[in-house]
């Protein structure tokens, strides 16, 4: 399919942007240019001036994002900036304004702190980087973060997960422009997928963020994770930290937002995960992570992960080609 008119795509980026943010979904629409594509990019910074993105590499800016061209997609870069630090209120006004001037609008990583900084995340579903998932929906209660997605549709408001997924989104939104033909000539001439298995849980640490305040509970944690094999209830720890299992169950719930049977089991797959990126067997690290049958951790990475271990092994032990 090639498109009949021009389709206007700008880009908002500010300094400390990462290029691949930028570069990767940019390169989807020029791509697609060479097939008959009809996409014009533009790159737009709050004052007009150019930036210079996370590796000192200065973008050239071809307008401010306060002028009145209305534009078919805009897309908002990430970058380590957010959210380590508050979104500026220019970047914040920049962002509102486009929305009012396109058709559809898109954050690449942590590109979707300033679309919620700008209000346009209120009332809808969103994703991020995994890492801050759980800080893009502490700062904006009323959004549905989907800390699994790899990107997320929310009538013409999309976020997606970190840096390389901003392709997947790209490559989505060429879909819905000009069909899977094309999308597909797409993916295949930059040697990506058009839907990656699963979803960016795969490639996060499950346990992240601080640990317990409470020291009866890193007591018991560090004693799990001494000894993942030991076969844990809540009666065994509860009695392991000399309290009541409704209490060690409060404690859990109010400082972990879990229960302590479903804390074991994310300490035995991390576990797990550890030993299947030093290279053993997937029966070998289900023994050493406390599942006792390979059968038991396959069923809780399909539950985690929606991949088996084994899948999992191959994607993330070596760079070398599988034989």
């Amino acid at each position: 399919m090639v498109a009949s008119t021009t389709h206007h795509i700008g880009i908002l980026v500010f300094d400390g942007a990462k290029m691949l943010d930028i570069a990767g979904p940019a390169e989807v629409f020029a791509e697609a240019n060479l097939s008959g594509g009809g996409y014009r990019i533009s790159m737009l910074s709050a004052d007009g001036r150019d930036v210079t993105t996370s590796i000192g590499m200065r973008v050239p800016i071809d307008d401010s994002a306060f002028t009145t061209t209305r534009y078919d997609t805009v897309l908002v870069s990430g970058g380590e900036v957010f959210p380590a630090t508050p979104v500026r209120a220019e970047l914040r006004d920049a962002a509102s304004h486009l929305a009012e001037h396109s058709a559809r609008i898109a954050s690449i990583c942590t590109g979707a702190f300033v679309l919620g900084a700008a209000g346009l995340l209120d009332g809808k579903r969103a994703t991020t980087h995994w890492k801050h998932t759980a800080e893009l929906a502490r700062r904006h209660p009323t959004t549905v973060v989907e800390p699994d997605a790899i990107f997320v549709k929310d009538h013409t408001t999309y976020t997606s997960a970190g840096v390389s997924a901003g392709i997947d989104l790209a490559l989505a939104l060429l879909e819905e422009d000009l069909g899977q033909d094309l999308t597909r000539s797409v993916a295949q001439s930059l040697v990506v997928y058009m839907q990656r298995a699963g979803g960016q849980s795969q490639f996060s640490a499950t346990l992240q963020g601080p640990g317990p305040r409470t020291p009866l509970l890193r007591l018991l944690i560090d004693q799990v994770k001494a000894d993942p094999t030991a076969p844990y209830s809540v009666a065994s720890l509860a009695e392991m930290a000399r309290v009541s299992t409704r209490h060690l169950t409060r404690l859990f719930h109010e400082e972990l937002q879990t229960t302590p049977a479903k804390y074991v089991e994310l300490i035995r797959f991390d576990l797990a995960k550890a030993h299947l990126d030093a290279g053993h067997s997937v029966t070998l690290a289900a023994e050493l992570a406390g599942f006792g049958t390979s059968e038991g951790l396959r069923r809780a990475f399909i539950g985690h992960l929606g991949i088996s271990p084994l899948k999992y092994q191959r994607r993330f032990r070596t760079t070398a080609p599988s034989r």
